[in-house]
């Protein structure tokens, strides 16, 4: 029998993991494994998922799950965010971004926007008919957020946008994208807001080319142009300009969270296949599982596995309780995404000549790993966080 990635660790469901979030999770692996998994090589190599599957989880209910059911989510909690970015690690559909559209990017409109824009915009979110991004690194800013150079002009009613966005994820498919703009160039980080746009509303707004990554292939990712770009002034999100900052800030734990929920449920597939694998496998006329360095190497990856689990199951909990801080999430953020890669190359390496061939799913998930460690802030940044609660 296969070894589960939710079983490898033995460790005990955690309180967070109630009946409804573990049943979404069972649901939202088997519509993965039924809509999705069938049709991922394809959205590798065209480097972008259909849009067809975006709207397929929007009918599953798979799509702001977080959000209230006033504005067209499923009323849940970060808890059922987690349950499904799990289950996206667990059945090998990464790259799908709904991750990033539903623990992102809607919770932006949810806390900062107005009841106007939460009812025009959530529901089409809701329902894949709107996928969203988040533009906030520049060519010359990344996780120097202070450092961006787009600018959103007042000009009447609206504001004017003009700049260049660059490793946008949903970048080829979003049609809403909050767009982290300085509205006041002389007030540093309290001169910026966030400013959505709607691309299919306006003039002036091009998406460059779907960049050609190491990892993550089916994840567009996208440069983005602003020139001259005309948005309603009731597009800002906040009462007034200069909150985007603490706007950012706010949510940015979340973020790294659920880097970390992606980093564990990785590890615990690359363990899995990778035990079933070794089982398997002969050299030198014995199982590769019997050889004591196999042995010893599992050993190890599944002790820090198994702290890590614990330790990400713990900040969820917190999250939920609204008592995780920046600090504790940079923790959470760095040190697993450091153990996701350290794991995948040590699977790979069980493999053999065979992890090295892209058609073993230990040599995406070796690609895909590498990634994680720099966006949402890098893990250098991560280190200067933790340092200051010193």
């Amino acid at each position: 029998m296969a070894t589960l990635p939710s079983e490898v660790l033995g460790v005990p469901r955690p309180d967070w993991m109630e009946d409804d979030v573990a049943m979404l999770e069972d649901m939202a692996s088997r519509w993965l494994e039924a809509e999705v998994v069938p049709h991922y090589d394809r959205y590798e190599k065209q480097e972008m998922v259909d849009r067809s599957a975006w709207e397929g989880a929007g009918a599953a209910g798979l799509l702001c799950a977080s959000m209230p059911e006033e504005y067209g989510g499923s009323g849940g909690t970060y808890a059922h965010e987690a349950a499904i970015i799990e289950a996206l690690g667990r059945t090998g559909t990464d790259g799908f971004g709904i991750a990033l559209h539903n623990a992102i990017v809607a919770p932006y409109i949810l806390h900062f926007g107005s009841e106007e824009q939460k009812q025009k915009w959530l529901p089409k979110m809701a329902s894949g008919e709107m996928i969203g991004a988040i533009a906030m690194t520049e060519p010359g800013a990344g996780s120097d957020l202070q450092g961006i150079k787009t600018t959103a002009k007042k000009d009447g009613n609206h504001y004017v946008i003009n700049g260049s966005k660059t490793f946008i994820t949903n970048g080829q498919h979003a049609n809403l994208i909050i767009v982290v703009s300085k509205t006041d160039p002389t007030k540093g980080a309290k001169g910026t807001s966030l400013m959505v746009v709607e691309t299919d509303e306006v003039e002036g707004f091009r998406r460059g080319r779907n960049l050609d990554k190491v990892g993550l292939k089916s994840n567009d990712t996208s440069e983005l142009f602003f020139d001259d770009v005309r948005i309603p002034t009731a597009n800002m999100l906040g009462t007034e300009e200069g909150q985007g900052f603490a706007q950012l800030m706010t949510e940015l734990p979340q973020e790294r969270l659920l880097i970390a929920n992606q980093a564990i449920s990785m590890i615990e597939r690359a363990l899995a296949i990778t035990i079933d694998y070794v089982k398997e496998r002969k050299a030198f006329g014995k199982a590769v599982i019997e050889f004591q360095n196999t042995q010893f190497k599992l050993a190890e990856l599944k002790s820090e596995a198994t702290m890590a689990r614990v330790f990400v199951n713990h900040c969820v909990g917190e999250h939920l309780k609204g008592q995780l801080s920046s600090t504790t999430a940079s923790m959470a953020k760095y040190l697993t995404t450091d153990l996701q890669c350290k794991v995948a190359d040590e699977c790979v390496q069980l493999h053999g000549g065979y992890g090295y061939m892209n058609e073993y799913p230990v040599a995406r998930m070796f690609r895909d790993a590498r990634v994680q460690r720099i966006y949402g802030g890098t893990n250098e940044i991560m280190k200067l966080l933790i340092a200051r609660s010193l």
